[in-house]
């Protein structure tokens, strides 16, 4: 009787755990306008990256000015930044503010704001029919 109860709760694990992985994995359905921003959001200021690289896309561009200087990376440059930095909290206020939006596209305005400047993510999400993905981001300090 001991063992029956053993396998039948080790059982009972094995599909809650089956369960609980399959409801977190990523697929289109689940690449939402705001799961993408969210997502973008707490890999900048909270260095939790989980679900960051489902929701950029293959082809993103992400720049910053910084003086009269653009700089410009690719989704892997940004990744490893970011993984380089994983758990890391940034000291700053965010805010979210929605430029423009409609079917296909929306753009939103991610301000940073730290102590001595601001931060301001111009980022864009686009509908690739694989669910909504960041595809360009522009960020301007003030």
């Amino acid at each position: 009787m001991k063992t029956l109860k053993s396998l039948m709760l080790g059982l009972a694990l094995l599909v809650a755990g089956t369960a609980a992985n399959a409801a977190t994995k990523i697929d289109g359905e689940n690449l939402t306008k705001n799961f993408a921003i969210n997502t973008y959001v707490d890999a900048m200021t909270r260095g939790k990256l989980q679900g960051f690289s489902d929701v950029v896309d293959q082809s993103a561009k992400f720049s910053m000015l910084r003086g009269k200087t653009v700089l410009s990376f690719g989704k892997t440059e940004i990744v490893d930044q970011l993984k380089a930095n994983k758990n890391t909290e940034q000291d700053c206020i965010t805010s979210t503010s929605v430029v423009e939006s409609n079917n296909d596209l929306a753009v939103v305005k991610v301000d940073m704001k730290y102590s001595t400047f601001t931060r301001s993510n111009y980022v864009t999400i686009t509908n690739t029919g694989n669910g909504w993905k960041i595809t360009n981001v522009y960020s301007v300090f003030k």
